[in-house]
């Protein structure tokens, strides 16, 4: 295309002119709308997108700085609740001490009661054997006495009914068998 432009200008009649550097008329009006466009940038836009700007750098700056705020009270609120957590482990520790010692107490009393429950059961126990060895003993002591003033009687062939005399008779007997037994022991 350049070639057709050279050619064109030649057959023209255009000589001495750079076909390729615009006239001034068009580099004046060019260089006029260049400025006004300019000042109006200058004077109107960018006051504006540095008021943008600096909203932004504010809104960001505060931003960062409730950010900042944010961590330090996150911060505080963990140690705070690290403190609180560790001071409930150390009460439910003391709490599970205490309900240790009293399980202990508790058991131990129940261990007193009952080994004293069973001491005095056992001393119950040995009082009814004894009152009933003894009544035992009395009542055996009687029949063994009948049976003997009776056999003696058999043996003899009359009656003994003298009870006082055949009482001591069976009582002598009596204590010379108990005699004999714990000399046996």
């Amino acid at each position: 295309m350049l070639p057709a432009l050279v050619t064109v200008a030649a057959e023209e009649g255009h000589s001495g002119g750079n076909p390729l550097l615009p006239a001034i008329y068009d580099i004046t009006w060019s260089l006029v709308c260049f400025v006004i466009i300019a000042f109006v940038v200058w004077r109107v836009a960018l006051p504006r997108i540095g008021a943008v700007l600096d909203k932004r750098s504010a809104a960001i700056e505060g931003n960062i700085a409730k950010a900042d705020e944010a961590q330090r009270k996150a911060e505080a609120a963990l140690e705070e609740y690290t403190a609180q957590l560790s001071a409930a482990r150390k009460e439910a520790g003391e709490i599970r001490e205490g309900a240790r010692e009293d399980g202990r107490k508790i058991i131990l009393e129940a261990k007193e009661t009952a080994s004293s429950e069973a001491a005095r059961l056992t001393a119950q126990a040995h009082t009814q054997i004894e009152a009933e060895r003894q009544t035992a003993f009395v009542a055996l002591r009687a029949e063994v006495g009948t049976l003997a003033v009776d056999l003696a009687g058999n043996v003899i062939g009359e009656t003994l009914s003298d009870d006082a005399k055949a009482q001591a008779v069976v009582d002598r007997f009596l204590a010379d068998l108990e005699a004999s037994e714990k000399a046996a022991q």
